[in-house]
């Protein structure tokens, strides 16, 4: 049966605390217990000698025992649990706590061993007696017998401490009990509430539904983290979404163009309104091989992202396939009045150079439509220690904050009214990062809107 966390955490403090409870009464009793048996044992000797002692005292120089005093001692050790006998040094009893009250004696050494085998058992301990000489002036002057349970023995006082003890013990533990699990109940509600949330936008993701972020925050910074990371699931899903939307529009766009004016040309040179010119039959020519190049673009698209797809790698020279490149797209450059211009020098790579030479073209035909007359181009090869860097900068009107982050997305295009003079369908970049990515390099852009764009490439030195 599954429960939830809120119960789960209440349940463990509880448990924690209910096993700290028992480990230090356990601890407490175990130690107490030791201490106060080496306690007794040390104070139940002290108690003899001084018996011995005051017993002593009870002999007069004139070599005559107070036997009353004797009598009173005899009965006031007999209450606190002891049984003594005293002879004088001809072995003749001077006072014997048997003979005074034989019934008082058994019944004081049976109480004493009932209250010791419930807490020991029947192996706590049993009667026993010491022999102790008494000497008056350095003198001896008899010899004290002293009778009690041993090797200890705790009288009702010391038994009424230590129920008292467990009392406190079992009322302090009682009282943790309840506040750790009220504790824990609300360290549950604190850590269930924000993933009990996060869990509810999972699932409103999970149906579509991508508006729903996550406000609240956490102290904990692993929940916190999982509710960064679930609004940024959410965010990433909805701009993906979008991008769909935008994507499935694209396409319909981008075919229905041609098709319609394929379908116009054709239906009116069935009808005989036009005759089958060749004028007009280059016209369709033209409209269904951009169909092709649409169609081609997507294939190589969804072919560079295939993860079987294979590189023929070779060793080049970078820079002189860059110049050869510019050379080609020299006269663009001269008729629309733009500076073009390579910085660098041989830069040896190991890589497709078709495919390279096909994000190179990409970039720098990008550049082409976008800058203006007078504007400058240039082109930029270095390298650090580990790879071949490639900078395409631009005076061109830039790229807004907005249209950044998706410019590599397929079919995204900055140009929103589809302008046949400043582009194609919008996927060369997406075909250029598949490429650059391919060859476990990086591409990357930078853009300030009006003045101009700079794509940066990285491509592994590495053969």
């Amino acid at each position: 049966m599954k429960s939830s966390l809120k119960t789960k955490l209440a349940l463990t403090y509880a448990l924690v605390a209910i096993i700290s409870i028992l480990m230090i009464s356990l601890m407490t009793n175990v130690f107490l217990e030791k201490q106060f048996k080496e306690y007794t044992i040390e104070n139940q000797e002290n108690k003899n000698k001084e018996l011995a002692d005051l017993i002593s005292k009870q002999y007069s120089d004139n070599e005559n025992w107070n036997y009353k005093s004797i009598e009173s001692i005899g009965i006031n050790a007999l209450e606190q649990g002891l049984i003594i006998k005293l002879s004088d040094n001809s072995g003749k009893v001077i006072w014997d706590a048997a003979t005074h009250n034989n019934g008082l004696c058994k019944q004081m050494i049976d109480h004493i061993e009932n209250n010791m085998t419930k807490y020991y058992g029947n192996s706590s301990g049993k009667y026993e007696e010491k022999l102790y000489t008494v000497h008056n002036n350095n003198n001896k002057i008899g010899n004290l017998q002293i009778g009690y349970y041993g090797p200890f023995y705790y009288s009702d006082n010391d038994i009424e401490f230590i129920n008292t003890l467990n009392k406190l013990l079992l009322g302090v533990g009682m009282l943790a009990l309840f506040f750790a699990v009220l504790l824990g109940l609300f360290m549950a509600k604190m850590l269930s509430n924000p993933i009990s949330r996060v869990v509810k936008a999972a699932q409103n993701i999970a149906n579509g539904f991508y508006n729903n972020k996550i406000t609240e925050k956490s102290e904990t910074a692993e929940i916190d983290l999982l509710i960064s990371t679930i609004n940024n699931l959410a965010e990433t899903l909805e701009n993906q979404k979008n991008l769909r939307k935008r994507m499935s529009a694209d396409i319909a766009h981008e075919l229905r163009t041609p098709l319609a004016t394929l379908q116009s040309h054709l239906e009116a040179m069935i009808d005989g309104i036009w005759k089958p010119s060749t004028e007009r039959l280059e016209s369709c020519h033209e409209e269904s091989l951009r169909i092709n190049r649409l169609i081609g673009d997507l294939e190589n698209l969804a072919e560079y992202e295939s993860e079987n797809y294979k590189l023929s790698k070779v060793k080049y020279d970078i820079y002189d396939q860059i110049k050869k490149i510019i050379y080609n797209f020299q006269a663009d450059f001269k008729n629309k009045g733009i500076n073009i211009n390579l910085n660098g020098k041989r830069e040896i790579v190991f890589a497709d150079k078709d495919k390279i030479s096909q994000v190179i073209i990409n970039l720098i035909s990008n550049s082409l439509k976008y800058t203006p007359k007078d504007g400058n181009v240039e082109i930029i090869i270095d390298k650090s220690d580990k790879e071949i860097i490639i900078k395409i900068k631009d005076t061109g009107r830039g790229i807004s904050s907005e249209d950044l982050p998706y410019i590599f997305e397929r079919f995204y295009r900055v140009d929103k009214s589809r302008n046949r003079l400043t582009g194609g369908a919008g996927i060369g970049l997406t075909i250029a990062k598949a490429i650059v990515n391919f060859h476990k390099g990086n591409i990357a852009v930078k853009s300030n809107l009006g003045k101009g764009t700079e794509f940066t490439v990285l491509l592994p030195k590495g053969i």
